[in-house]
């Protein structure tokens, strides 16, 4: 959940609807959901991922809350453990911490950052995090932009020994080095557009050698991949769903969002539509959306531990409602072991249902026979 909103709505109402979506799907049974942080271009207008989590861990029971980044360079370091521990704590251990450089150059402007600066500044600010979220030892640091004397955490986390971490990684390989590095899960943004698709398996060959250099583990467990999708009954009508937004969200990455690792083409909503179904995600049914993440486990070359959908907006609230319904009911229990066992049963009952019905109908003539029987002699 980025997430994208038109320009033109009424912010408050978006947000609403944004914390109704993520009440829906903690009922539906969805295991994890992860809020971006942006500053400008007028489309993703939640600031703060951690403020927004707080706010949806009041209204939610179970389903885990990520930020989904954490823009790091943009902040103080310490600052940032303080408030991410101060969630784990508030929300009794369901709060996840992503982290990454910062996607929008529109928000790093107004810092007076340069895109060369925003991964190097990752690397540095994650190293102090770490070290305030997993030591007592004091940190000091130095540099143009931030002083840090003895610095330390006053409240240690709640998760034991601490709660899930993960990088973003789109492009470069920089995300998956660091997650190497440090035993960190992926979030590989944008997974299934075309440049995704073409580092995935390269990310993560990177990953695995750079915790074997770090001597930790790359699991596979803690990779999220990021796909796109709207789901109806029927392709047709999912094609008329997204008549509602699918071009506001395209013109956006086209024409506002600095973002080129997000390039998507379509000059409209048709060529859109099939744009995303030519490869790259789903406009269409839960058996389509099945049949795509069979494709992006092939092409992880291995497996990956989670497919999250992207929150996109592509249609009308109601719709995009039952576009999750549609995807917890059909498309989650194919891929966590909840349907093989109750179709084999079935496919069991409905093969041994002739022998079985036969026998029951022999036991009800026998039990009638028995009781008209029993009749006779009390009569006699």
């Amino acid at each position: 959940m980025a997430p994208f909103h038109p320009p033109e709505h009424n912010p408050t109402l978006s947000l609403e609807n944004d914390l109704q979506l993520l009440e829906h799907m903690d009922r539906l049974g969805f295991d994890e959901a992860w809020v971006g942080e942006h500053h400008s271009a007028g489309s993703e207008i939640i600031a703060s991922p951690e403020i927004f989590i707080a706010a949806a861990a009041a209204r939610t029971k179970n389903i885990k809350l990520g930020t989904g980044v954490v823009s790091l360079p943009y902040h103080n370091p310490l600052w940032t453990a303080e408030r991410m521990v101060l969630l784990d704590h508030l929300t009794r251990g369901r709060v996840m911490f992503g982290v990454g450089p910062g996607a929008l150059p529109t928000d790093a402007a107004m810092l007076g950052l340069e895109p060369s600066q925003m991964r190097p500044l990752l690397e540095e600010y994650l190293a102090i995090i770490m070290q305030l979220l997993t030591t007592d030892e004091p940190v000091n640091y130095q540099s143009d932009r931030l002083t840090l004397k003895d610095a330390r955490l006053h409240l240690r986390p709640y998760s034991d020994p601490l709660f899930d971490m993960a990088i973003a990684a789109v492009a470069s390989p920089s995300g998956a080095k660091l997650a190497g590095q440090y035993g960190h899960g992926v979030l590989s943004l944008g997974a299934t557009v075309a440049v995704g698709m073409d580092v995935l398996a390269h990310h993560w060959t990177i990953q695995e050698e750079t915790a074997a250099r770090h001597d930790m583990v790359a699991d596979r467990s803690k990779w999220r991949l990021v796909g796109l999708m709207h789901l109806a009954e029927s392709e047709e009508e999912a094609r008329r769903d997204v008549k509602y937004g699918m071009e506001q969200w395209f013109r956006y990455f086209q024409n506002v969002a600095a973002f080129p690792q997000m390039a998507v083409d379509g000059g409209n909503l048709d060529e859109m539509i099939d744009f995303v179904n030519g490869g790259l995600g789903v406009v269409g049914t839960p058996d389509m959306a099945i049949a795509q993440i069979e494709e992006l486990i092939e092409q992880s070359n291995g497996g990956f531990g989670a497919y999250m959908t992207l929150a996109h907006n592509w249609a009308n609230h109601e719709s995009t409602m039952k576009s999750y319904e549609l995807f917890a009911r059909h498309v989650m229990p194919r891929f966590q072991g909840q349907v093989d066992s109750l179709t084999n049963a079935a496919d069991r009952a409905e093969k041994s249902r002739p022998a079985l019905a036969e026998k029951q109908l022999i036991a009800v003539d026998e039990a009638t026979n028995k009781y008209e029987d029993e009749k006779e002699i009390v009569l006699t």
